[in-house]
This record gives C-alpha cells, sequence and structure tokens, in this order.
C-alpha cells in the first residue's frame, strides 16, 4: 500500500516562504492499494496537486473513493479544484459522515453556487455518487474500511483502512475528551491505563496500525486558549498512538500560525516524548509530497528516531 500527502496543513491554506519544507495546502492524502484502488482521505486544497499529478499521467480513467472527515472548508475548499471531476468517464464516490446538516451533495454544491465559482457541481462532466456513512465496517471494492466518531464541533469521522496486511488510520480534527490522560495510580503508556472512555476508544481505534494519521494541531501550551476548538496536540497524539501499538504516527493538520521552524521543533519533542516512554513508534510531522510505502509487519522498518522518508 503506498500513502502520499499532498496537503497537511489546517484551518486555511499557509502559502509562503516560512511554510515550504511542510507545505500550505490544506488537508488531502492519497492512498493506493496493491490491486490498485484508490482512497483519498479529504479535500483541501492540496487535492488541486492530487488532481493535477493523475489528469499528467494520462490515466484512461480515474476511479477512486473520496473519505470527508467533515465539510468544515479546510476539509473540503479543493474539490472545484480537482481536475478528474472536469473529465467525463471518470468516477468518484464521495463519503461523508451522516447526520450533517443537509445532503452532502448540498454541501459540496454551497461552495460551488456561480455566488462563489464559475462551475455549478450539476455541471461536472464526470460521474460522482454521495454516500453517508455511520459508525460502522464497510467493504469497498474488497477493502475494509472502519468509521468511528471523533470529537469536534462538527460531525466527524475517523477511518481506518485495512488493505494488503496493513492497516492506515486517518484521524483528523479531534480533541482529547479529558484534560488528564491516564488513570491516577496507573501504569502510563497502556490502553487500560487511559481515563476516560472516549480517550480510551480513541486509542483502540488505532491498535496495532501500521500508519496512523492524526491531527496535532498545537503544542501543549497552546491548548488551554484553544479549548472547544476541536483538535489535539502532538503529545495526546504521540500517547495514543504508542498505547496502542502503532508503528509509525504522522502528525498533520499542522496550525496555519506553525512555522516550518516551529513544525521541525515539535517533532523533535513528539520524539523525545515517544522515547522517554519506550514506544516502539516511528513519529514525524507529515508534509506536502511525503509518501509512505506500507508492508506487512514481517519486514523490517526503519529505528525509531530517524526519518525514514526523503523529501520530494
Amino acid at each position: 500500500m503506498r500513502v502520499r500527502f499532498w496537503g497537511t496543513r489546517g484551518s486555511i491554506a499557509t502559502p509562503g516562504p516560512t511554510t515550504v519544507r511542510f507545505g500550505g495546502n490544506t488537508s488531502c492524502v492519497d492512498v493506493v492499494t496493491k490491486a490498485g484502488r484508490r482512497f483519498i482521505f479529504d479535500c483541501g486544497t492540496g487535492a488541486r496537486l492530487l488532481g493535477l499529478h493523475l489528469m499528467s499521467r494520462g490515466h484512461p480513467r480515474i476511479r477512486a473513493t473520496m473519505f470527508l472527515g467533515h465539510t468544515h472548508w479546510d476539509h473540503i475548499q479543493g474539490f472545484p479544484f480537482f481536475g478528474p471531476v472536469f473529465q467525463p468517464g471518470n468516477e468518484i464516490l464521495i463519503c461523508a459522515p451522516i447526520g450533517m446538516t443537509g445532503s452532502l451533495a448540498h454541501v459540496l454544491s454551497g461552495q460551488m453556487e456561480t455566488t462563489y465559482f464559475p462551475v455549478e457541481l450539476n455541471e461536472l462532466p464526470a460521474t460522482i455518487q454521495y454516500r453517508h456513512l455511520a459508525e460502522g465496517v464497510f467493504d469497498f471494492h474488497g477493502v475494509q474500511v472502519r468509521t468511528q466518531a471523533l470529537h469536534h464541533p462538527a460531525v466527524t469521522l475517523a477511518y481506518r483502512l485495512e488493505s494488503d496486511g496493513v492497516a492506515v488510520a486517518y484521524m483528523a480534527d479531534h480533541e482529547p475528551f479529558s484534560e488528564v490522560l491516564w488513570r491516577p495510580g496507573a501504569k502510563p503508556g497502556k490502553i487500560e491505563s487511559i481515563l476516560h472512555d472516549g480517550d480510551r476508544r480513541h486509542a483502540e481505534f488505532m491498535r496495532d496500525a501500521d500508519l496512523v494519521i492524526h491531527d496535532a494541531q498545537y503544542a501543549p501550551e497552546e491548548m488551554p486558549e484553544k479549548k472547544n476548538w476541536g483538535h489535539s496536540t502532538y503529545a495526546y497524539a504521540v500517547e495514543l498512538a504508542g498505547a496502542a501499538g502503532a508503528r509509525r504516527l504522522a502528525l498533520t493538520h499542522h496550525d496555519p500560525s506553525h512555522t516550518d521552524a516551529k513544525l521541525v521543533e515539535i517533532e523533535k519533542r513528539a520524539r523525545r516524548l515517544a522515547e522517554s516512554r519506550k514506544y516502539d513508534l516511528e513519529v514525524f510531522c507529515a508534509y506536502e509530497a511525503c509518501e509512505v510505502a506500507l508492508k506487512p509487519r514481517k519486514t523490517k522498518t526503519a529505528k525509531s528516531g530517524k526519518r525514514p522518508f526523503a523529501r520530494a
């Protein structure tokens, strides 16, 4: 399975000289299975680059399943600029949480009204279908996908995709349920030691995943001012992924105010935390063009603490 990041920023796109290294486009991750099935997590502004990439390769027909965690702007603004939807013969299935305000088609068409955009949703020549998902286990072309609710002001889902003997969990836009992570007197670093049922269930969703892609918008010292905004710290993501026995952790949904220098600092702090807990966990801040090839666990992985992925 191959995973590639096309957008790693949260809230709003932030192009500029201080975001070159990690990128300024909002959330979009492309996953392709060994059989060639394409799954896209979120459709932020990074989706424009993904679309250009797909169209440049001259595919006779593009088929993809797109999973939207929710429909805040930073997760859907790339859709009107996603090139494959402008080509007849392409097929896109878009999935989003059930319980959102209005239908998915209605929400997406809202940002493509003529007041905001020159082409309306119903004018797109590609075949586009919509599906609302609740919590559960689903089969998409032989690929198992699990969903679970996240703690965010909008109705939001996490997705866990399992294929080719590996598992990827995508968990953007989530806030810890409790300010205290561990039960008093319990040994930190174990799922059963987590205090709140919601946080414990969140960790269970990551159990033994080969790659966890997790919201890490804030540093811990920023969290008090951002309470109830619906996002996590890098420390929360590291602790839960480590306790869950995940193999790799990609920190993403970077705050728009975080420069490249700040994210380098966060990455170092996150790795030190993982090492101090003795988690067998590779931790890195996701960046645009970062590509991860996932193989079953019987293969040998790079040592924790070293960046195993080359920058494009």
